[in-house]
């Protein structure tokens, strides 16, 4: 396992943005399922987008709460997933983790359990 390390979290006015970052330090790093998850006070941790590599091929899928909202992008020169928050809404709060799995098998199911490969998280408040 991996420990990844997200950043770039803060507190941001209902309707703004903010982009997360995920990388994976000291390693070169390859995941071809990598993805983020969001925990809210009180509620389950539920997936929020992942980025899925098929060859030369990326795919996305985002959580149908963040769809036209939410981006996930990667910068493979630095090894860095992304995530683009744009129009960010109260429920949109909590501690936002970056995971990733080797196999590309469901993942855009986005199934907790499978990642191996997490971070500690980094918190996200919107205010209204």
């Amino acid at each position: 396992q991996v420990q990844l390390v997200e950043s770039g979290g803060g507190s941001v006015q209902a309707g703004g943005s903010l982009r997360l970052s995920c990388t994976a330090p000291g390693h070169f790093y390859r995941r071809d399922c990598m993805g983020w998850f969001r925990q809210a006070p009180g509620k389950e941790r539920e997936g929020v987008g992942v980025a899925v590599r098929i060859g030369s091929e990326e795919y996305t899928y985002y959580g149908d709460s963040v769809k036209g909202r939410f981006a996930i992008f990667q910068d493979k020169a630095k090894d860095t997933l992304y995530l683009q928050m744009n129009s960010l809404k109260f429920e949109d709060s909590g501690m936002y983790y970056c995971a990733a799995k080797s196999s590309v098998l469901s993942c855009s199911t986005m199934t907790i359990s499978q990642f191996d490969d997490w971070g500690q998280g980094t918190q996200v408040t919107v205010t209204t």
